[in-house]
Protein backbone atom coordinates (compact mmCIF):
# COMPACT_ATOMS: atom_id res chain seq x y z
CA UNK A 1 0.00 0.00 0.00
CA UNK A 2 1.34 3.47 -0.85
CA UNK A 3 1.84 5.46 2.33
CA UNK A 4 1.65 9.23 2.77
CA UNK A 5 5.44 9.36 3.19
CA UNK A 6 5.92 7.42 -0.04
CA UNK A 7 3.58 9.79 -1.92
CA UNK A 8 5.55 12.71 -0.55
CA UNK A 9 8.83 11.21 -1.66
CA UNK A 10 7.32 10.47 -5.06
CA UNK A 11 6.35 14.12 -5.52
CA UNK A 12 9.84 15.27 -4.63
CA UNK A 13 11.51 12.61 -6.75
CA UNK A 14 9.26 11.54 -9.67
CA UNK A 15 11.50 8.57 -10.48
CA UNK A 16 10.22 6.88 -7.35
CA UNK A 17 6.84 6.22 -8.97
CA UNK A 18 8.48 3.42 -10.93
CA UNK A 19 9.78 1.97 -7.66
CA UNK A 20 6.36 2.03 -6.01
CA UNK A 21 4.77 0.52 -9.13
CA UNK A 22 6.95 -2.58 -8.70
CA UNK A 23 5.00 -3.61 -5.60
CA UNK A 24 2.53 -5.89 -7.39
CA UNK A 25 5.34 -7.67 -9.23
CA UNK A 26 7.22 -8.18 -5.97
CA UNK A 27 4.14 -9.54 -4.15
CA UNK A 28 3.51 -11.96 -7.01
CA UNK A 29 7.13 -13.11 -6.98
CA UNK A 30 7.35 -13.50 -3.20
CA UNK A 31 4.08 -15.45 -2.91
CA UNK A 32 5.19 -17.96 -5.54
CA UNK A 33 8.53 -18.35 -3.81
CA UNK A 34 7.13 -18.67 -0.28
CA UNK A 35 3.58 -20.00 -0.62
CA UNK A 36 2.45 -17.52 2.02
CA UNK A 37 0.84 -14.15 1.44
CA UNK A 38 1.76 -12.96 4.94
CA UNK A 39 5.43 -13.84 4.40
CA UNK A 40 5.31 -12.29 0.93
CA UNK A 41 4.02 -9.03 2.37
CA UNK A 42 6.80 -9.04 4.97
CA UNK A 43 9.42 -9.61 2.27
CA UNK A 44 8.12 -6.73 0.16
CA UNK A 45 8.00 -4.44 3.18
CA UNK A 46 11.62 -5.31 4.01
CA UNK A 47 12.64 -4.78 0.37
CA UNK A 48 11.18 -1.27 0.33
CA UNK A 49 12.68 -0.52 3.73
CA UNK A 50 16.12 -1.24 2.28
CA UNK A 51 15.39 0.99 -0.69
CA UNK A 52 14.26 3.94 1.44
CA UNK A 53 17.21 3.43 3.79
CA UNK A 54 19.52 4.48 0.95
CA UNK A 55 20.44 8.07 0.26
CA UNK A 56 19.00 9.90 -2.75
CA UNK A 57 22.40 9.69 -4.45
CA UNK A 58 22.56 5.92 -3.90
CA UNK A 59 19.07 5.48 -5.30
CA UNK A 60 19.79 7.56 -8.39
CA UNK A 61 22.94 5.55 -9.06
CA UNK A 62 20.83 2.39 -9.56
CA UNK A 63 20.22 2.04 -13.31
CA UNK A 64 17.21 -0.28 -12.99
CA UNK A 65 15.34 0.13 -9.68
CA UNK A 66 12.94 -2.68 -10.64
CA UNK A 67 15.81 -5.13 -11.15
CA UNK A 68 17.37 -4.00 -7.87
CA UNK A 69 14.12 -4.54 -5.96
CA UNK A 70 13.64 -7.97 -7.53
CA UNK A 71 17.18 -8.99 -6.63
CA UNK A 72 16.78 -7.86 -3.02
CA UNK A 73 13.37 -9.50 -2.69
CA UNK A 74 14.73 -12.72 -4.20
CA UNK A 75 17.61 -12.79 -1.71
CA UNK A 76 15.29 -12.17 1.23
CA UNK A 77 12.98 -14.96 -0.01
CA UNK A 78 15.95 -17.30 -0.29
CA UNK A 79 16.81 -16.62 3.35
CA UNK A 80 13.17 -17.08 4.42
CA UNK A 81 12.93 -20.38 2.53
CA UNK A 82 16.09 -21.64 4.19
CA UNK A 83 14.85 -20.78 7.70
CA UNK A 84 11.34 -22.03 6.89
CA UNK A 85 12.65 -25.57 6.48
CA UNK A 86 13.78 -25.57 10.09
CA UNK A 87 10.53 -23.96 11.31
CA UNK A 88 8.37 -26.51 9.54
CA UNK A 89 10.07 -29.36 11.37
CA UNK A 90 8.13 -28.21 14.45
CA UNK A 91 4.90 -27.38 12.58
CA UNK A 92 1.97 -29.42 13.87
CA UNK A 93 0.77 -31.71 11.08
CA UNK A 94 1.23 -31.11 7.36
CA UNK A 95 2.12 -27.69 5.91
CA UNK A 96 0.17 -26.58 2.83
CA UNK A 97 0.66 -23.28 0.95
CA UNK A 98 -1.77 -20.50 1.80
CA UNK A 99 -4.88 -20.64 -0.42
CA UNK A 100 -5.84 -17.64 -2.53
CA UNK A 101 -9.37 -16.64 -3.57
CA UNK A 102 -10.43 -14.77 -6.69
CA UNK A 103 -9.40 -11.09 -6.36
CA UNK A 104 -13.06 -9.95 -6.22
CA UNK A 105 -13.58 -12.14 -3.14
CA UNK A 106 -10.66 -10.78 -1.13
CA UNK A 107 -11.23 -8.97 2.12
CA UNK A 108 -11.63 -5.20 1.83
CA UNK A 109 -10.29 -4.48 5.27
CA UNK A 110 -7.66 -5.71 7.68
CA UNK A 111 -7.81 -6.37 11.42
CA UNK A 112 -5.66 -3.26 11.96
CA UNK A 113 -8.25 -1.10 10.21
CA UNK A 114 -6.22 -0.70 7.03
CA UNK A 115 -7.37 -1.46 3.52
CA UNK A 116 -6.04 -4.19 1.28
CA UNK A 117 -4.39 -2.44 -1.66
CA UNK A 118 -5.12 -3.87 -5.14
CA UNK A 119 -1.35 -4.07 -5.58
CA UNK A 120 -1.30 -6.73 -2.86
CA UNK A 121 -3.37 -9.12 -4.96
CA UNK A 122 -1.84 -12.13 -6.63
CA UNK A 123 -2.30 -12.73 -10.34
CA UNK A 124 -3.95 -16.15 -10.61
CA UNK A 125 -2.44 -18.46 -13.22
CA UNK A 126 -0.99 -21.96 -13.50
CA UNK A 127 2.02 -20.98 -11.40
CA UNK A 128 -0.17 -20.54 -8.31
CA UNK A 129 -2.44 -23.58 -8.55
CA UNK A 130 -2.12 -25.67 -5.41
CA UNK A 131 -0.64 -28.74 -7.10
CA UNK A 132 2.14 -26.59 -8.56
CA UNK A 133 2.88 -24.85 -5.26
CA UNK A 134 3.05 -28.19 -3.44
CA UNK A 135 5.67 -29.41 -5.92
CA UNK A 136 7.66 -26.24 -5.28
CA UNK A 137 7.76 -27.23 -1.60
CA UNK A 138 9.77 -30.33 -2.54
CA UNK A 139 12.55 -28.23 -4.08
CA UNK A 140 15.62 -26.84 -2.39
CA UNK A 141 15.44 -23.08 -1.75
CA UNK A 142 17.98 -22.40 -4.53
CA UNK A 143 16.07 -24.61 -7.00
CA UNK A 144 12.83 -22.85 -6.22
CA UNK A 145 14.27 -19.36 -6.63
CA UNK A 146 16.09 -20.20 -9.87
CA UNK A 147 13.06 -21.95 -11.35
CA UNK A 148 10.47 -19.29 -10.46
CA UNK A 149 12.66 -16.38 -11.54
CA UNK A 150 13.54 -18.02 -14.86
CA UNK A 151 10.55 -20.13 -15.89
CA UNK A 152 7.77 -17.96 -14.48
CA UNK A 153 9.18 -14.43 -14.49
CA UNK A 154 11.63 -14.91 -17.39
CA UNK A 155 14.72 -13.50 -15.72
CA UNK A 156 18.03 -14.44 -17.39
CA UNK A 157 20.35 -16.78 -15.51
CA UNK A 158 23.01 -14.08 -15.36
CA UNK A 159 20.71 -12.01 -13.13
CA UNK A 160 19.49 -15.02 -11.17
CA UNK A 161 23.10 -15.90 -10.36
CA UNK A 162 23.39 -12.58 -8.54
CA UNK A 163 20.38 -13.51 -6.40
CA UNK A 164 21.34 -17.05 -5.38
CA UNK A 165 25.10 -16.48 -5.28
CA UNK A 166 25.99 -19.13 -7.87
CA UNK A 167 27.23 -19.13 -11.45
CA UNK A 168 24.77 -18.77 -14.34
CA UNK A 169 25.58 -22.36 -15.36
CA UNK A 170 24.79 -23.61 -11.86
CA UNK A 171 21.50 -21.67 -11.88
CA UNK A 172 20.61 -23.25 -15.21
CA UNK A 173 21.13 -26.68 -13.65
CA UNK A 174 19.04 -25.72 -10.62
CA UNK A 175 16.15 -24.66 -12.86
CA UNK A 176 16.50 -27.83 -14.94
CA UNK A 177 16.35 -30.00 -11.83
CA UNK A 178 13.26 -28.12 -10.62
CA UNK A 179 11.65 -28.56 -14.04
CA UNK A 180 12.10 -32.32 -13.83
CA UNK A 181 10.35 -32.36 -10.45
CA UNK A 182 7.39 -30.49 -11.92
CA UNK A 183 7.13 -32.82 -14.93
CA UNK A 184 7.34 -35.92 -12.73
CA UNK A 185 4.47 -34.69 -10.54
CA UNK A 186 2.01 -34.07 -13.33
CA UNK A 187 -0.65 -36.51 -14.40
CA UNK A 188 -1.00 -37.13 -18.13
CA UNK A 189 -2.97 -34.39 -19.81
CA UNK A 190 -6.71 -35.04 -19.85
CA UNK A 191 -8.21 -33.15 -22.82
CA UNK A 192 -11.68 -34.50 -21.91
CA UNK A 193 -11.61 -32.69 -18.56
CA UNK A 194 -11.42 -28.95 -19.23
CA UNK A 195 -11.94 -26.38 -16.49
CA UNK A 196 -15.74 -26.37 -16.86
CA UNK A 197 -15.89 -30.14 -16.43
CA UNK A 198 -13.51 -29.98 -13.48
CA UNK A 199 -15.94 -27.53 -11.89
CA UNK A 200 -18.79 -29.99 -12.46
CA UNK A 201 -16.78 -32.77 -10.81
CA UNK A 202 -16.24 -30.55 -7.76
CA UNK A 203 -19.94 -29.63 -7.70
CA UNK A 204 -20.94 -33.30 -7.78
CA UNK A 205 -18.39 -33.96 -5.05
CA UNK A 206 -19.86 -31.19 -2.90
CA UNK A 207 -23.39 -32.52 -3.32
CA UNK A 208 -22.34 -36.07 -2.47
CA UNK A 209 -20.52 -34.78 0.59
CA UNK A 210 -23.53 -32.75 1.73
CA UNK A 211 -25.72 -35.84 1.27
CA UNK A 212 -23.13 -37.93 3.15
CA UNK A 213 -23.29 -40.38 0.24
CA UNK A 214 -20.19 -42.52 0.70
CA UNK A 215 -20.69 -44.54 -2.47
CA UNK A 216 -21.08 -41.43 -4.60
CA UNK A 217 -17.94 -39.92 -3.06
CA UNK A 218 -15.97 -43.09 -3.78
CA UNK A 219 -17.11 -42.93 -7.40
CA UNK A 220 -15.86 -39.37 -7.72
CA UNK A 221 -12.47 -40.09 -6.14
CA UNK A 222 -9.51 -41.61 -7.94
CA UNK A 223 -8.72 -45.02 -6.33
CA UNK A 224 -5.31 -43.67 -5.32
CA UNK A 225 -6.58 -40.28 -4.17
CA UNK A 226 -4.93 -38.47 -1.26
CA UNK A 227 -6.09 -35.85 1.24
CA UNK A 228 -3.74 -33.52 3.09
CA UNK A 229 -5.05 -31.28 5.88
CA UNK A 230 -3.27 -28.25 7.30
CA UNK A 231 -4.41 -27.01 10.70
CA UNK A 232 -1.14 -25.99 12.33
CA UNK A 233 -2.55 -27.50 15.50
CA UNK A 234 -5.07 -24.65 15.69
CA UNK A 235 -8.10 -26.62 14.45
CA UNK A 236 -9.15 -30.26 14.42
CA UNK A 237 -7.72 -32.14 11.44
CA UNK A 238 -5.93 -35.36 10.55
CA UNK A 239 -2.21 -34.89 11.08
CA UNK A 240 -1.10 -37.30 8.36
CA UNK A 241 -2.22 -37.62 4.72
CA UNK A 242 -5.09 -39.99 3.97
CA UNK A 243 -4.91 -42.29 0.93
CA UNK A 244 -7.49 -44.39 -0.86
CA UNK A 245 -10.96 -43.48 -2.13
CA UNK A 246 -13.02 -45.44 0.43
CA UNK A 247 -10.95 -44.33 3.39
CA UNK A 248 -11.18 -40.70 2.30
CA UNK A 249 -14.94 -40.87 1.64
CA UNK A 250 -15.68 -42.31 5.06
CA UNK A 251 -13.41 -39.79 6.75
CA UNK A 252 -15.09 -36.86 4.96
CA UNK A 253 -18.54 -38.05 6.02
CA UNK A 254 -17.39 -38.46 9.64
CA UNK A 255 -15.97 -34.94 9.53
CA UNK A 256 -19.23 -33.49 8.18
CA UNK A 257 -21.22 -35.24 10.92
CA UNK A 258 -18.85 -34.06 13.62
CA UNK A 259 -19.01 -30.42 12.59
CA UNK A 260 -22.71 -29.64 12.45
CA UNK A 261 -24.01 -26.68 10.48
CA UNK A 262 -21.36 -26.63 7.76
CA UNK A 263 -22.22 -24.85 4.53
CA UNK A 264 -20.22 -25.67 1.40
CA UNK A 265 -19.72 -23.06 -1.30
CA UNK A 266 -18.17 -23.39 -4.75
CA UNK A 267 -15.27 -20.98 -5.03
CA UNK A 268 -12.12 -20.55 -7.06
CA UNK A 269 -9.04 -21.53 -5.04
CA UNK A 270 -5.67 -20.57 -6.51
CA UNK A 271 -7.23 -20.30 -9.94
CA UNK A 272 -8.93 -23.71 -9.89
CA UNK A 273 -12.42 -24.90 -8.88
CA UNK A 274 -12.53 -25.44 -5.12
CA UNK A 275 -14.79 -25.42 -2.09
CA UNK A 276 -15.14 -23.28 1.00
CA UNK A 277 -16.68 -24.64 4.19
CA UNK A 278 -18.37 -22.10 6.42
CA UNK A 279 -19.90 -22.33 9.85
CA UNK A 280 -22.18 -19.53 11.03
CA UNK A 281 -20.93 -17.43 8.12
CA UNK A 282 -17.25 -17.86 9.04
CA UNK A 283 -14.85 -19.61 6.69
CA UNK A 284 -13.38 -22.57 8.59
CA UNK A 285 -11.81 -24.56 5.75
CA UNK A 286 -10.72 -23.95 2.18
CA UNK A 287 -10.42 -27.00 -0.09
CA UNK A 288 -8.21 -27.09 -3.17
CA UNK A 289 -8.53 -29.97 -5.64
CA UNK A 290 -6.52 -31.68 -8.33
CA UNK A 291 -8.84 -33.32 -10.88
CA UNK A 292 -7.52 -35.82 -13.44
CA UNK A 293 -9.46 -38.06 -15.84
CA UNK A 294 -12.73 -36.76 -14.44
CA UNK A 295 -11.98 -37.79 -10.85
CA UNK A 296 -10.59 -36.07 -7.80
CA UNK A 297 -6.98 -37.10 -7.44
CA UNK A 298 -5.82 -34.85 -4.59
CA UNK A 299 -7.49 -32.69 -1.97
CA UNK A 300 -5.84 -30.10 0.24
CA UNK A 301 -7.87 -28.87 3.20
CA UNK A 302 -6.54 -25.71 4.83
CA UNK A 303 -7.95 -25.15 8.33
CA UNK A 304 -5.20 -23.08 9.92
CA UNK A 305 -6.99 -19.77 10.72
CA UNK A 306 -3.82 -17.81 10.00
CA UNK A 307 -3.90 -19.02 6.41
CA UNK A 308 -7.54 -18.05 5.88
CA UNK A 309 -6.92 -14.32 6.39
CA UNK A 310 -7.46 -13.33 2.72
CA UNK A 311 -10.90 -14.93 2.69
CA UNK A 312 -14.09 -13.07 3.36
CA UNK A 313 -17.64 -14.33 3.74
CA UNK A 314 -18.26 -15.24 0.09
CA UNK A 315 -21.27 -13.88 -1.68
CA UNK A 316 -24.01 -16.42 -2.33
Amino acid sequence: MTTESERGLDAAHPGLSAVIDERRQLINLAYRLLGSLADAEDVVQETYARWYAMSRREQEAIVSPGAWLTKVAGRICLNVLTSARARRETYVGEWVPEPLPEPREWITGRPDGGTLDPADRITLDESVNMAFLVVLESMTPAERVAFILHDVFRYPFAEIADVVGRTPAACRQLASSARRRVRASRAPADPATPAAQQARVIRDFMRAWEAKDIEALIGLLDPGATVVADSGGLASAVLRPLAGAERIARSLVRFARKLHGLTFLERTVNGRPGLVAQRDGVTVTVYAFDVADGRVRRIWGIRNPAKLRPWTTPHA
